[in-house]
C-alpha cells in the first residue's frame, strides 16, 4: 500500500515474483478486456503505467484480513483521487494475495465490480 500511495513503481514491482499474475479486477473489464490479467514484471509494469500510476492519490482502508497458508484475503475500501481536479472513486473489494516461500507475491486477485465502483464517482 505504501509503495502505491507514494508512487514508487519499481519498489511495488519488486514485491512480485518475475512470473507473478495481477488480476485487478478478476475477469474481463475495461482494465483487462480479455480477463487474462497482467503477467510477469513487464505486464505488471504496463498495468502500473496504464492505470495505477495515473491516480493522483490513494486511500486504503483494510477492514478485515484472513490469512491461511501462503495466502491472505483483505476486505478493503480503496478511494482514488484523479489528477483532473479531484474526481474520486471508491472501490469496495476483496484482495487476495498469494506469496512464495521467499515472501514474493505470486498472485494478486482483486475482486471488485467496476459498475459499482463507477457509480461512486464524484467530481468537484
Amino acid at each position: 500500500m505504501a509503495a502505491v500511495s507514494e508512487g514508487r513503481k519499481d519498489d511495488w514491482i519488486k514485491l512480485f515474483r518475475p512470473d507473478a499474475l495481477v488480476e485487478d479486477p478478476v475477469g474481463p473489464s475495461m482494465l483487462d478486456p480479455e480477463g487474462k490479467g497482467h503477467r510477469g514484471h513487464e505486464g505488471i509494469r504496463t498495468f502500473w503505467d496504464t492505470f495505477v500510476g495515473t491516480v493522483k492519490a490513494y486511500r486504503f482502508e483494510v477492514r478485515d484480513s484472513f490469512a491461511n497458508g501462503p495466502s491472505c484475503a483483505n476486505v478493503a475500501t480503496i478511494t482514488t483521487t484523479l489528477d483532473d481536479a479531484g474526481t474520486t472513486m471508491t472501490v469496495d473489494c476483496v484482495l487476495i494475495y498469494s506469496v512464495d516461500d521467499d515472501g514474493l507475491i505470486t498472485s494478486l486477485r482483486a475482486h471488485w465490480e467496476p459498475d459499482r465502483a463507477m457509480a461512486t464517482v464524484t467530481k468537484p
